[in-house]
């Protein structure tokens, strides 16, 4: 093991700590393995292991995630102990290689990768060839024989050490590089002989002078230092922390270096390079599934600057080849019980793997690939279930395009991610954010995407690309975030500076509608129109395993029949949360509502009102019919009565027009409504107790619609709810008024039903006093949103000016409003649990906030002891599985 230096810890004087840095793998055998992600990074800990289970892999060392932890805290220098262990595994690299770092006659070459405990593509792109200069290119062509290929080896060095490592403009290399193509007639890159890329090295050193004000550099171990500060740099760079930001990656110290002898894949028509997964990563098929370059290195494949070859060509070229790749793919499937994916390299006929990491999938081919691997005995249900990512399910639940539609197809390429895409064509990443945020759907169109791209790609339906293939980082990224993806079109011909594109006599210009189709590779002009989803296959297998091991039960926060019906179509068990207030905006409920708002006294108040009840029961019917039985809990009204009157002065007159009063009134009762902080004002049961009427009606209508669908022969069992209480002669007051009204309907009908009298646990008294409160209330719902804004003090609908930056700064983990707050909010929660149960040892709680749909805040839920979750339509399938989840976890 390499020699570990000691230094002072940070924390006392007097004491020292021995510190490793790097950890050396090569030949068989490794000082780490696939366990220590957190220390070497994913791409460093599974090289380790490759090594240490006889994988082919090129001998190298890894700078720990830690040192990059230390380097940034110790203003970007290397902490002390450093260098002399890259010098000493350097040395052991030389010897394991029979190679020289920098020696003409014998040059090691190595590459330098970044590579954190999570797969990032924000992260710093590869450095390929790292040291060679002018004196070691001429010993290559010697050693070789093979001119072109050094000269081509160094030009890539400096292209990439130049734009990664230095920043020195991608575009200026490129520039030169067409140019020269141009100039002697060459397609592609291959094309270019020894001296023609000979002049492109020189070029392209003139291009680093000119942008670093320094020649480029000769000594290889400056240049290993330069590219390992490049990789520790880019862990804080913007599209970096815009990953981390969009997936919720935090707590990591930093990224690993993984510096590895250079294999190369460029040395002439018995060489190559390529990635592959063990499996279809768009569908989850079990088929081998890549595709390689000849005469090319690592990044051409996934750059899209080639079209590159099949799986299925490199079995028919170089069979050999092909039999050790599949038989390695199949033993790292097995290994790591996952589909995995793999890069690899051929030099001169000898296969070597450079990389292998589970690989990123489409929705579709997670759930597959966990399902078929439990067939093929790989895994357990238990295993399976804890495989398959619950906010990823998203992806399967929202429309396709409608088959029966005429499309017209305008172009065709590579199915790289699939599903259904409609949008507004853009042409920049910034402008797919801008457009986003004014509440366009939009389609990303580059000619390729690169990591700079994330935030639009992020923020687009679908992404478009005219070059690259299955593996390029459009489609490896779009299959990570659930984009539609459509790549490799070489039919469209795309102008930036005129932002349009054509393809064949179309002409699409920017903010004109396409559509795409991920799954057949297909671009529509025009705009179409989608079909709902449902569950079938390998995803209703998972679904059942989830039910069979969770233990919350899961509804659906549904306010019309139409989102009854969707939740139920993908396992809902209820309603968690049906808001009234929904149903009072459309047609003339308003007029109705406006009406009561403007009455001087009860009984016109219930005029207006009588108006609504047969609106409000019919809604309630339509409800019970789609559940079938299942329970319904009903908000009644919430929200302050000025949320229902407008605030602009045409709209005022509009209203007072309508409804053949002076416009004066309308602004009279707009003034006499306002409130400062409406939030904190006359709203929920507060408006229950002073306007006793609105939620008479309210619970007349419910239980005249429960009784209505009972001589139908269905049982329905009501749950009503009162928002807002703090108190129990709250609830008590409202609870005595329900069952007043209940009664008197019950006695008009000549029947009765079951029903349920509870509230919602949502401002903090509630949660203190809830034994109290459970003397009165049937059943509790946490209404998290509001239980988060009044329990920390925030706005949610203003908290996103600052929230970014704290969670940049690590005051909160998640984003409060989408995760619980589990040392805040969720001990209130906690806290109200034990002291509800205290009281009534079988009272019934869920939660129908937000948070009722986050996986994290289903295992708090579960936790703590709830009977259910309630979440939108939706998401009833991925709270589903996060039940089951939370379960298994729990267990271990």
């Amino acid at each position: 093991m390499s020699t570990a230096t000691c230094r002072k810890s940070s924390k006392s004087k007097s004491k020292s700590k021995c510190e490793k840095y790097v950890y050396f793998f090569g030949h068989g055998k490794a000082e780490g393995d696939a366990k220590m992600k957190g220390l070497l990074g994913g791409k460093g800990a599974n090289l380790a292991e490759m090594t240490n289970i006889g994988i082919p892999v090129p001998a190298g060392f890894t700078i720990t995630t830690e040192t990059c932890d230390l380097y940034n805290k110790n203003g970007k220098k290397w902490p002390a102990g450093l260098e002399e262990q890259v010098r000493e595994n350097v040395a052991k690299l030389e010897k394991a290689m029979g190679l020289k770092l920098g020696d003409r006659n014998n040059p090691l070459l190595v590459s330098v990768r970044s590579g954190a405990a999570v797969s990032m593509p924000g992260m710093m792109d590869t450095v390929l060839n790292l040291g060679l200069n002018s004196e070691v290119v001429q010993g290559l062509i010697v050693k070789t024989e093979n001119e072109r290929f050094a000269w081509d080896s160094y030009r890539r060095f400096i292209q990439m050490f130049g734009d990664v490592v230095m920043e020195v403009p991608h575009d200026d290399f490129e520039h030169v590089l067409e140019k020269k193509k141009q100039q002697v007639g060459a397609k592609s890159d291959t094309e270019l002989n020894a001296n023609d890329l000979k002049d492109v090295v020189r070029q392209y050193k003139k291009i680093y002078l000119d942008h670093t004000k320094e020649e480029f550099p000769q000594d290889p171990f400056e240049q290993l230092v330069k590219a390992a500060n490049a990789v520790f740099n880019s862990w804080n760079n913007a599209r970096a922390i815009k990953y981390r930001q969009i997936n919720e990656i935090r707590g990591l110290l930093g990224t690993a270096v993984n510096i590895q002898a250079m294999v190369f894949g460029n040395m002439g028509e018995t060489s190559g390079t390529g990635v592959c997964f063990t499996r279809n990563p768009s569908t989850g098929e079990n088929k081998f599934y890549g595709e390689y370059l000849i005469n090319a290195q690592g990044e051409d494949v996934v750059a899209g600057i080639r079209t590159p070859e099949s799986m299925e060509v490199l079995s028919r070229k170089w069979p050999s080849v092909y039999k050790q790749l599949n038989a390695i793919r199949l033993r790292l499937e097995k290994h790591y019980k996952d589909m995995q994916d793999i890069e690899f390299t051929i030099q001169e006929g000898k296969l070597y793997i450079l990389q292998t990491r589970n690989g990123k999938r489409t929705a579709a081919a997670a759930v597959r690939v966990a399902v078929e691997l439990v067939k093929e005995k790989v895994l357990t249900r238990d295993q399976a279930l804890l495989r398959v990512d619950p906010k990823q399910l998203d992806q399967l639940l929202h429309p396709t395009f409608d088959p029966k539609q005429k499309k017209e197809v305008i172009a065709k390429g590579l199915p790289a991610s699939p599903g259904a895409a409609t949008g507004k064509v853009v042409f920049t990443a910034e402008d797919a954010e801008a457009w986003a945020k004014k509440g366009e759907a939009v389609i990303l169109v580059r000619i390729e995407t690169s990591p700079e791209d994330i935030g639009g790609m992020n923020v687009a339906k679908g992404i478009l690309t005219a070059r690259g293939g299955m593996t390029s980082h459009a489609a490896v990224v779009a299959r990570g975030m659930g984009k539609c993806c459509v790549a490799g079109v070489s039919d469209i011909q795309i102008d930036y500076k005129a932002r349009q594109f054509t393809a064949g006599t179309a002409v699409v210009k920017e903010g004109d509608f396409i559509s795409l189709d991920g799954s057949l590779g297909q671009v529509y002009l025009g705009k179409l129109n989608t079909i709902e989803s449902r569950l079938s296959g390998d995803f209703a297998t998972l679904m059942k395993w989830a039910d069979e091991t969770r233990k919350l039960k899961v509804r659906t926060n549904g306010d019309t029949p139409h989102d009854a019906e969707v939740a139920r179509r993908f396992g809902a068990e209820g309603i968690g949360l049906c808001r009234t207030e929904h149903m009072f905006f459309e047609g003339d409920r308003i007029i109705a509502v406006r009406e009561m708002i403007l009455a001087d006294d009860k009984a016109g108040r219930e005029k207006a009102l009588a108006k609504l009840l047969p609106m409000q029961r019919g809604d309630f019917e339509g409800i019970f019919e789609a559940m079938k039985g299942f329970p319904v809990t009903i908000r009644l009204l919430d929200p302050p009565l000025h949320e229902f009157l407008p605030q602009e002065a045409a709209n005022q007159q509009e209203m007072a027009d309508v409804m053949k009063v002076p416009v004066e009134v309308v602004k009279q009762k707009v003034e006499a409504l306002h409130e400062f902080n409406p939030m904190l004002g006359h709203r929920g049961c507060r408006l229950g107790i002073t306007y006793p009427e609105i939620y008479a009606m309210q619970v007349r209508a419910i239980i005249e619609a429960a009784c209505n669908l009972k001589k139908k022969g269905m049982k329905i069992v009501p749950e009503i709810m009162i928002p807002l209480v703090g108190t129990k002669k709250e609830l008590e007051i409202l609870r005595d008024l329900s069952i007043e009204t209940i009664n008197k309907v019950f006695a008009e009908k000549g029947t009765k039903v079951e029903y349920m009298i509870g509230t919602m646990i949502e401002v903090p008294r509630a949660a203190l006093t809830a034994d109290r409160v459970a003397e009165i209330a049937e059943f509790f719902s946490f209404g998290t949103n509001d239980l988060t804004q009044m329990t920390l003090g925030f706005s949610r609908d203003d908290s996103g000016s600052f929230m970014g930056v704290y969670l940049d700064q690590g005051i909160y983990e998640k984003d409060v409003f989408q995760s619980i707050d589990e040392e805040g909010v969720g001990s209130l929660i906690q806290l109200a649990v034990e002291k509800g149960r205290k009281t009534k040892k079988d009272l019934k709680i869920g939660i129908c906030g937000e948070h009722g749909g986050d996986p994290s805040s289903i295992a708090f839920c579960n936790k703590v002891g709830m009977n259910y979750v309630s979440c939108s339509p939706y998401r009833v399938p991925i709270a589903r599985l996060a039940a089951a989840q939370a379960v298994l976890r729990q267990k271990k």
